[in-house]
Order: structure tokens, then sequence, then C-alpha cells
């Protein structure tokens, strides 16, 4: 057994056995201090006061003094699979060039698309794998990653099979999510019919037949899949036997909010002009809203509406949304820091947002995302003697340590 020691706080987003916070608890975080975890295989066995170890010798010890423990952070949406850059529509962008625009002319989605096709299955896997290792470094220890930029039956299965040796390479959970519904690829812009056939009769079969992907998600935006359109997928899907994540009020309200609803997606994500009058259906259905601030400072966009869902009594998660186009931010400290100073979070609703709300976006909720006992070992150790210096430190990554089922994978001095 193990004993991580000596931290001068365990932040532990207990839930008491709820596994998510929602509305005023999203601002409670129990703090433990002069308290000794247990970890026995890669479980936590118990959390107890430091004295009560008679024998810390009989124990391999982790001594963690002036530093503190988080559960390990989750990151629930990322486009973490691509290739190539789009710095140049970067520079389109800071000239005034809205990303609808750029995307209506080739450019956007359709451009890192050409490059993940351009892109050997073994070359792809090399170029994400220090994507991974970064976000290892922060102390994640459940990452998501979508398919998306291959918009054909073979390239959306690369993305996948990349995205599954990359889980087997790497000790944290990698969860695949199959976004084929990303937008219309270009030689089939004319024909949705048969691009949606794709989907529904060729993709979505062959990804849940061979286990390639846990969630569906979909763009349900004026420029890429109406309501109508991803209603046909998500109902698929379903059959099928993933679930449902979706892309939604990003630019435009087509209808997004009732047809998640409708399918019981696990989790909404965007939501940067969502309706007011839309705010009281996600919280009694108790949707995770996973906001995504990054995407509003990389495109200079107003933000989702964080205060009034969490006051509303929203369960919130946040994620980067890291991806070559409109969020091509990898720091996902900055994002926590972005949301507490753009969007009226509180520090703890942050530190909630993701852990354990961002595990329930991905259904890992009952294993991850809060340090209780039952739970998997892993945690994120910070260089603070307080959990405020996270969000005070902006743009710095104060994580120097990760575990993951009671391993240390990532240490700093």
């Amino acid at each position: 057994m193990k004993l991580l020691t000596n931290a001068e706080q365990i932040v532990t987003c207990n839930t008491n056995g709820k596994n998510f916070k929602k509305g005023k608890e999203q601002s409670e975080l129990e703090i433990l201090t002069s308290h000794t975890i247990v970890i026995e295989n890669d479980l936590i066995k118990d959390i107890v006061p430091v004295q009560s170890i008679k024998n810390p010798s009989s124990y391999e010890v982790i001594d963690l003094r002036n530093k503190i423990i988080l559960p390990g952070l989750v990151e629930c949406h990322t486009h973490t699979a691509f290739a190539g850059s789009r710095a140049d529509e970067f520079k389109m962008k800071l000239d005034g060039v809205h990303y609808e625009e750029i995307a209506a002319k080739g450019g956007g989605i359709l451009r890192t698309v050409n490059a993940v096709r351009e892109t050997p299955l073994p070359a792809l896997v090399e170029l994400i794998k220090p994507r991974i290792e970064e976000f290892i470094s922060q102390g994640i220890t459940t990452l998501e990653i979508k398919s998306g930029y291959g918009l054909d039956f073979e390239n959306e299965i690369k993305l996948l099979h990349a995205i599954k040796i990359l889980d087997e390479i790497y000790p944290i959970d990698i969860i695949p999510t199959f976004l084929g519904a990303h937008t219309y690829p270009k030689e089939l812009r004319a024909n949705h019919k048969g691009y949606l056939e794709e989907i529904t009769q060729k993709m979505i079969p062959h990804i849940a037949k061979n286990n390639l992907a846990e969630f569906c998600d979909a763009f349900c935006e004026s420029t890429a899949f109406s309501a109508e359109e991803v209603d046909l997928i998500f109902s698929v899907a379903t059959e099928h036997g993933l679930k449902l994540k979706l892309h939604t009020e990003q630019f435009n309200n087509i209808g997004g909010i009732d047809l998640a609803l409708k399918h019981n997606a696990v989790s909404v994500d965007h939501l940067e002009v969502l309706n007011e009058e839309d705010i009281p259906k996600l919280t009694s259905a108790d949707i995770v809203c996973d906001l995504l601030p990054g995407v509003s400072f990389f495109l200079n966009y107003q933000f989702a509406p964080a205060r009034k869902l969490i006051d509303s009594g929203a369960v919130v998660a946040l994620s980067t949304d890291y991806n070559p186009g409109s969020s091509h931010i990898i720091n996902f400290h900055l994002i926590m820091q972005i949301a507490a100073l753009k969007m009226k979070m509180k520090i703890e609703e942050v530190i909630n947002a993701v852990t354990i709300n961002a595990a329930k976006s991905l259904t890992v909720n009952e294993s991850v995302g809060s340090i209780e006992i039952g739970k998997k070992a892993d945690f994120s150790v910070f260089n603070t003697n307080d959990y405020s210096d996270i969000i005070y430190s902006v743009g710095r990554n104060l994580n120097c340590m990760t575990i993951k089922n009671g391993e240390v994978i990532f240490s700093k001095q």
C-alpha cells in the first residue's frame, strides 16, 4: 500500500456519493489538512488523519510537504487528433475575418481534413503523442479526444484507430468520441443525404461493432448540421449503443438544446449564444453544460453565460476545446483562469468544473473526479500551499506530479 502524506491541503471535491455538483454545490470544496490518503492497488482505500498512521515505514510513502492534492483533472472536450497548421487563418481572424467566413471559403475544418487525409496512421500517432504528454504534465488523468477531421469512412476510422493506439500507449484514460458530423466534406457538400448515409449506414455500425468510440458527437450549427440531420444521426447512434454529446449554440440557435434533451445527451458543449429561456431546461435535466472559454478568448467572441447557468442550478464543466482552428490552446490551467476572470466563475466552481463535473460529462464520475474512498487513485499535485494559487498564477502550470491509478506518471521538481 501507499501513502500520500503531509500535503498542505487535500482538495477532495467530495460529493458524498452524488458524483456531480450543481448550482450552489459547485462552489463547495471539502478541504482536508493534516490528512493522509491510503492507496491500495489502484484505489483510494482510506483518508485518515496523519497521526493515525502508526507504522508508516510499512508503506510506500510519497511525501507531499508544501504541496496540495486535487483529484486528477478531467479534460472532457478536445480535438487533439489533428494534423497540419492553420496559423495563417489565425492572422486572418486578427484582421477581423469571422470564423464562419473562413469556413465558407474552404478553410477552417476542411483545411485540417485535407492535412489528416494526407497523414498516414503511424505519422498521425507521432504527431499526437507530445500533445497527450503535455496534458499529462498538467495533471490530467482522463482525456477525451474526438475524431472529426477525416469526414469519410477511411479517415474517420483512421483517427479513431490512432486514438485507440494512444490509449494503449499512455497510462491515462483516453476516451474516444466519434465526430463524423463535424461538417460536410467538400466532395459531399452538395449531397447531404449521401454523407448522412455514410455516417449512419457505414461509419456508426462499424465503429460500434469494433468498439472504436464511446460517444457520438455532432456540430449542430447553421454552417454544419441541422437539428433534423443530427436527430437522424443520434437515433442511429443510440441504436448502436453509443452515448451522445452535442456541439450547440456556438454561433446560432437552430434547435440543438431541445434535440440534446430529446436524445438524453450526456452534455451540451459551447453554449456561447444560449437563449436564457433554455436554461431551466438544462437545469432540470442535469445535463452537463460543458463550457469552452478558450474559443471565446481565441476568437475574441462572447463567452457562455456561466454565471447564469450556475446560479440557475445547472451542472457546469470546463474544457479547452483544444483544436487547430478556434481554440489552439492546450494550457488547461489557462482555460481555468479565463473562466474565473472572464466568466465570473468562483475558484471553487472552476475546480469542480474540471474534476467531478467534467467526469460526469464523460460518465466516469462514479470512479474518478473526486477524492472519495473507493474511487480510482487519480491525483494532480500542485506546487503551492493554497488552491487559490492555481487560478491566481495566470498562464502558469503549477502541477508538479500526476498520479494515475496510484502510480506516479509525471513528476518535476
